[in-house]
């Protein structure tokens, strides 16, 4: 397994995706630091950047991989090794590859400028989103023979999760505005990695007095070990889960 995950890595970083990604996170990041005199102002921009490019630059190259190596795919299963391994082997090549861009590009100038509290609530929720939707990806790329077919559903997904989720939830709380809904908007953001990881670090930076007494409440949650906990899990749910079901149907799929 960990010759193949190898053999799978060095394709990967011998293209020029993974450094360009690397590169691109990596400007943007050192710019945002330096326009700013105020770091807390940067990390607000860079917030943006991790909570939406992150996972659509993760669907699309999971995505694309997989079909990439379909062939090699087929080949692998051909020899006297399990199913899912295989997979393992790919899903975890393709998210270390991106959590290695992500950290370099984001990270560096994270840990320079801002190591604090809230770069590191930005470091773990960027990684976190990163292996969240590389799993997610895989799970949808299974599910779906035809290429194109599969990159249109993966960007549904992300308009999903980015855009649309955030309206449903909108009009969830207007239509109830009458009722305390404080646990119900963190069961409800608990269903969405973004909304999750967006409350998490902005209660780090000090601005839950800006969101009323619901911000007060989460800061309260969120400060305690109890609710870094609670995050860490659903993380990893979010992650373990779609992950699980990809296993499942790789293992019963016809090949």
């Amino acid at each position: 397994m960990f010759k193949l995950s190898r053999y799978i890595l060095y394709d990967i970083f011998r293209g020029k995706v993974v450094a360009g990604y690397t590169l691109f996170l990596l400007i943007i990041s050192m710019s945002l630091f330096n326009m700013e005199e105020n770091s807390s102002k940067a990390m607000l921009s860079l917030l943006n950047i991790v909570l939406i490019i992150i996972p659509l630059i993760s669907l699309i190259f999971s995505t694309v991989h997989y079909y990439n190596s379909y062939e090699f795919i087929e080949l692998m299963l051909s020899q006297p090794m399990s199913r899912t391994k295989i997979l393992l082997s790919e899903y975890g090549s393709v998210s270390f590859s991106l959590l290695f861009s992500f950290l370099i590009g984001v990270g560096v100038p994270v840990l320079i400028y801002s190591f604090d509290a809230t770069g590191m609530a930005m470091l773990f929720t960027g990684s976190a989103l990163t292996m969240i939707f590389s799993s997610i990806a895989f799970f949808a790329s299974i599910k779906s023979k035809d290429k194109a077919r599969g990159i249109g559903s993966v960007l549904l997904l992300w308009f999903y999760f980015t855009l649309i989720y955030d309206g449903l939830i909108l009009m969830i709380l207007f239509a109830f505005s009458d009722y305390p809904l404080e646990k119900l908007t963190l069961l409800l953001s608990s269903l969405n990695p973004i909304d999750l990881g967006r409350i998490f670090i902005m209660l780090q930076m000090d601005i839950s007095a800006l969101m009323g007494y619901t911000g007060a409440v989460y800061k309260d949650f969120f400060a305690s070990s109890t609710g870094i906990f609670y995050c860490l899990t659903i993380m990893i749910l979010w992650a373990g889960v779609p992950l699980w079901l990809a296993l499942r149907s790789f293992v019963k799929k016809d090949i």
